[in-house]
């Protein structure tokens, strides 16, 4: 029987330990099959967070950095201006990098720094139980807003990508979803373009992911899949923000 698809070698050879429904495994392979592509493995290097994204460097066959919570992107930034020969990505969740890190992500952004940053947002704390992100909806309960977010109280879900789009510097932002499978193709193209502007140091480019988390949503895979379409994408569309590189930037 032919093989028409292995595991990259950019991923360690073991088993995702990630919950079963969860999307970390999808964008995993995603990056992964990028530095395949593009040829970048053996000049990149990761850098994981507190968050589930912390086990990012147990499955990525690269260099990779462990920061503090929501340090990622300032790690990443002494990373590349140390050695600018090697190409840095930051592995990233929404408590992570819009709560505690959001002054980390809006300045590296503004100064144009040359990583990737790869953004997981499923609307809630994943493994430090439950609680409310800042990219939890309006009305969604979690261990820390158990009669549902009130925006009028606590405020509303912070977009991400539209907040960087209001900055100058940036290079490349895009949202896509991990929800479908022609949703992933996408997001594979989206990836890869990401990346490739890194290997081209062009500049800062920046990718989030719409994802789920069914164990602290309290839903099976399936259910949860449903409950991000129906929720989440009518709040987080999809779509390009910045594409310097079809605008003719260098």
């Amino acid at each position: 029987m032919p093989v028409i698809a292995t595991r990259p070698n950019s991923l360690v050879k073991r088993n995702f330990t990630y919950c079963p429904g969860c999307t970390h495994g999808i964008a995993h392979r995603l990056i992964a099959e990028a530095m395949n592509e593009l040829g970048m493995r053996n000049n990149t290097m990761g850098v994981a967070p507190v968050g589930c994204s912390v086990f990012a460097y147990q499955f990525f066959d690269c260099d990779m950095a462990q920061a503090a919570h929501g340090r990622a992107p300032a790690v990443a930034t002494g990373m590349k201006r140390a050695r600018p020969d090697m190409h840095v990505f930051t592995y990233q969740g929404d408590g992570d990098l819009a709560a505690i890190g959001t002054a980390e992500i809006i300045h590296a952004a503004n100064r144009g720094e040359k990583i990737s940053v790869f953004f997981v947002n499923n609307a809630i704390y994943g493994m430090t139980g439950g609680q409310m992100a800042p990219t939890t909806l309006p009305g969604m309960k979690t261990t820390t807003s158990p009669y549902g977010r009130d925006a009028s109280d606590i405020g509303y879900p912070i977009k991400v990508c539209e907040l960087l789009n209001a900055l100058d510097a940036p290079y490349f932002i895009e949202r896509v979803s991990l929800l479908s499978a022609p949703e992933i193709i996408k997001a594979k193209k989206t990836v890869l373009k990401a990346m490739q502007y890194n290997k081209e140091n062009r500049g800062f480019t920046f990718v989030e992911f719409v994802s789920t988390c069914p164990t602290n949503w309290g839903q099976t895979p399936i259910n949860a899949m449903k409950w991000a379409k129906d929720n989440m994408l009518p709040l987080f569309k999809p779509g390009n923000f910045r594409d310097k590189g079809n605008e003719g930037g260098k």
